[in-house]
């Protein structure tokens, strides 16, 4: 263990990206998809062969002594694992080009979903590669939030830390055991990687029970927990399990929301109820399914349909699934999303689930967007300036942490709010010049920056076909695609040179 600890983050990723090879190849061994086995088994023998030298060359050095470091080896991770993870599902689509594959495993490892390929166009092991790489992209979140990102104020953390982005909060101690980047990495991955197994498994063998085939139950499950909305049958609603499947998944989607719900390493000691990401996603998962559902009812008056009570039901539950599922980025659609349009005759806009996927779930989550804890860091900020206006003496409460996410996290929220909007309006214009017309550009950028792939193909009134587009445009949108994933306070931490002195 102390050895693993020596090497570099990258390094350990390439190793666990090797080894994971060999799932898919043992899969497509026993349905006898030879070539399929071959092409992942050789490509894992070989990057586990790599890895190994380069961890020999490299045995005697030291290394994950800087937390900037590891930042830098996630980024890395984030671009270049994926040239790494391509190679096998190049070799066994083989009617595909390398960049589209390199185009798919970023889409997946950054849990945003967006696919080149028809589902029938691939073999269960591809389908089960995608959706593998997608659940290791969660996983390295789940580590990385308490082990990388919040140790440096980064990834949300900022809003209520005490440091300033990309500053250490224990600066007095970073170079003891107990803080040493490497030993809290293994902490964090002892914690978190048992339990995210566990609640994977749980989750596949319910769905499994529900009626869903192996395949379909472990991909679904994957592509849950990690927020991926990875399906090798085209997404839930043509599962086997039906609505009790979706009401499985749904429960499941609440670990997105916040990160209380797994874990302890941001305290809040009142509990799940009182955390304020976990309350206010719930408020929105419940009031924005309300809203469609009034929208629908009253429509339906106009066909005479509005005592039809189970179409009303149908239609409820399709947009309670949809809406949390858009708002934790996983993207699913519930088979019963269509039935509201069918009950009234209008159409759902696309405009209302891109706005559930640019605010995004809970902070160090798989969740993508710009995260529930920054919404509400500006709605205390709001009420208490409205509160100055009506009592201009009045003196605001709630302790030293709400004041400082009313304060300096509600700056640094706004702050993260300009940036995102800027970032957003000129990859917009960029993607404009490759013919997009301003729908489709607007939703190919809120797609990639929030990781919610399955947008781009039923945001649009007309689905986008990324594979039409050339392949410095797939580079763009994989560029866009890990800014989202990192955040792009990171990546301006990563190039600030005050963040690297000392």
């Amino acid at each position: 263990m102390t050895v693993l600890l020596r090497l570099p983050l990258f390094l350990l990723l390439m190793g666990m990206t090797s080894v994971s090879m060999f799932l898919p190849a043992a899969y497509a061994l026993a349905i006898e998809e030879f070539h399929d086995s071959r092409s992942f088994f050789y490509a894992g023998i070989i990057g586990l062969v790599l890895t190994t030298l380069i961890a020999i060359a490299m045995a005697n050095r030291e290394h994950n002594k800087s937390a900037m470091r590891q930042l830098l080896a996630l980024a890395a991770g984030f671009l270049l694992l994926p040239l790494m993870m391509a190679v096998p599902f190049y070799e066994a689509v083989r009617t595909t080009t390398f960049d589209s594959a390199y185009f798919e495993m970023v889409s997946s490892f950054t849990t945003t979903g967006a696919t080149l390929f028809d589902p029938a166009r691939l073999s269960g092991p591809e389908h089960l590669w995608r959706a593998q790489v997608g659940w290791l992209g969660g996983m390295l979140m789940w580590v990385a939030a308490s082990a990388i990102l919040a140790p440096l104020a980064l990834g949300g953390f900022e809003v209520t830390a005490a440091g300033e982005p990309g500053q250490a909060i224990l600066p007095g101690v970073a170079r003891s055991t107990t803080s040493n980047p490497g030993f809290r990495l293994m902490r964090s991955a002892e914690a978190l990687v048992p339990l995210y197994v566990g609640l994977t498994l749980a989750l596949a063998v319910m769905l499994l029970v529900a009626g869903d085939t192996p395949l379909v139950a472990l991909t679904h499950a994957m592509s849950v927990m990690s927020t991926s909305g990875i399906s090798p049958v085209g997404g839930v609603e043509n599962a086997p399990s039906g609505m009790w499947g979706e009401a499985i998944l749904f429960l499941f989607l609440a670990f997105a929301l916040s990160r209380q719900t797994f874990s302890s390493d941001t305290r809040n000691e009142r509990g799940l109820y009182y955390d304020a990401e976990f309350r206010l996603g719930l408020l929105i998962i419940i009031v924005v399914p309300l809203v469609l559902f009034a929208r629908h009812w009253a429509a339906a008056f106009d066909i005479g349909d509005e005592q039809n009570a189970l179409a009303g039901l149908k239609a409820l539950w399709g947009g309670l699934f949809t809406a949390a599922s858009f708002l934790t980025t996983n993207g699913f659609l519930s088979s019963e999303w269509a039935t509201a349009q069918d009950w009234s005759g209008l159409s759902t806009p696309g405009i209302i689930l891109m706005g559930l996927a640019l605010l995004g779930g809970g902070v160090a989550t798989t969740a993508g967007g710009v995260k529930l804890l920054r919404v509400y860091a500006l709605y205390l900020n709001g009420q208490r300036e409205i509160e100055r206006l009506v009592h201009p003496s009045s003196v605001g409460g709630a302790g030293l942490l709400g004041r400082r996410m009313r304060r300096e996290g509600a700056f640094i929220a706004w702050v993260f709010f300009m940036l995102f909007a800027v970032t957003l309006s000129l990859l917009t214009m960029v993607l404009g010049l490759y013919g997009l017309n301003f729908e489709q550009a607007t939703v190919l950028t809120i797609a990639t920056l929030a990781n919610t792939g399955p947008l781009i193909d039923v945001a649009p009134s007309i689905p986008i076909d990324l594979g039409l587009y050339a392949w410095h445009a797939k580079v763009i949108l994989c560029g866009a695609m890990v800014l989202g994933r990192l955040e792009l306070l990171a990546v301006i931490v990563m190039l600030s040179p005050e963040s690297w002195r000392g």
